[in-house]
């Protein structure tokens, strides 16, 4: 009885196949959200501190602001999102935790994307 009975995967090959997919997606969008961090051009950004000339230009800071604040977090968010479904081990609950944080991750890009109209529509509101 030397032997140890190794204990095998007993979902269908085809449900393997797709987790494991799945899994070597996850890892690939970590991989580019991090190299996107990573090659971001942030040692060029200068700090001005209460410098704005105009309303306009202080809009042009909140749009800033808003896309860089939802982005980080979206990017969080699918870093969560593929480290749980990586985990997952073919959880079926933690498999839908990390489907849910991507969802997450997707509407925080899609509210980044919104905040240029976001501002344009308080430039109306504010009249300029």
């Amino acid at each position: 009885m030397g032997l140890k009975r190794r204990i095998s995967d007993h979902r269908p090959r085809r449900e393997r196949d797709r987790t494991r997919t799945w899994r070597v997606l996850a890892l690939a969008v970590q991989a580019a959200l991090l190299l996107s961090v990573l090659a971001s051009d942030s040692a060029s950004a200068d700090l001005v501190v209460a410098q704005a000339r105009s309303v306009s230009e202080v809009l042009g800071n909140i749009r800033n602001w808003l896309m860089g604040i939802l982005t980080m977090l979206a990017v969080v968010f699918a870093t969560i999102g593929g480290v749980r479904y990586t985990m997952a081990g073919g959880d079926p609950g933690e498999v839908e935790r990390a489907k849910a944080a991507f969802k997450a991750a997707g509407i925080g890009f899609a509210l980044a994307a919104l905040a240029p109209l976001f501002v344009t529509v308080l430039q109306g509101i504010v009249g300029l």
